[in-house]
């Protein structure tokens, strides 16, 4: 299995955060959470991170991450063309993580991959804490369904699962649902004992 992370450049990142953050506050923990995403993510597989910006690709190097470089704009494009790429390696199945979990622990991820199903056509998925996103999609054969992610992806990911006949895991998890993309977010994370804003 294979975990696939998609990053954006660390200047385009947490956009909607410059009402709470500034620029260099903002690099700063993107940079942090990709390091921390992937720290975890090997735990439970190789991992490979994909994005257009040489300097993403250079620090998920660092952290022990295999990389890509997009071949076309948007983040299912460069989800398809990861997929495409672990498959190349023998992968029976994907894992497919964003960057910005702050809250994410070791434990969320050994227990996704212990609750997948041991059928040969099989998911988990674990919506964000708003019930619309998407922020983990473990899929085996890594090809069942193409990503769909983006506003209302859980529904959409759902929805293609069913039409392949497979009933997914639906995976709850306070920590693996919580992501960073609205000061509001940024407001309910400070609160979190486990995270240090500036660690």
């Amino acid at each position: 299995m294979f975990v696939i992370i998609p990053a954006k450049p660390f200047q385009q990142a947490k956009s909607r955060l410059t009402s709470v953050l500034s620029t260099d506050r903002r690099l700063h923990l993107s940079r942090r959470m990709l390091l921390r995403t992937i720290s975890l993510a090997r735990q439970v597989g190789p991992v490979v991170v994909i994005s257009r910006d040489k300097n993403v690709r250079r620090v998920a190097q660092r952290g022990g991450a295999w990389t890509l470089v997009e071949n076309e704009p948007g983040l299912n494009p460069a989800l398809r063309q990861a997929v495409t790429w672990a498959v190349l390696q023998g992968a029976d199945a994907v894992l497919i993580l964003p960057a910005d979990l702050p809250l994410l622990r070791g434990e969320d991820l050994t227990g996704l991959v212990e609750a997948l199903p041991a059928a040969a056509r099989s998911a988990v998925i674990c919506p964000c804490r708003r019930g619309d996103g998407t922020n983990a999609l473990l899929l085996r054969p890594p090809g069942l369904i193409e990503p769909a992610f983006g506003p209302g992806s859980f529904s959409r990911h759902l929805h293609h699962l069913h039409r392949k006949g497979v009933e997914p895991v639906i995976y709850q998890s306070d920590t693996l649902s919580f992501d960073l993309d609205l000061p509001a977010d940024w407001e309910a994370l400070t609160r979190h004992t486990e995270f240090s804003p500036t660690g």
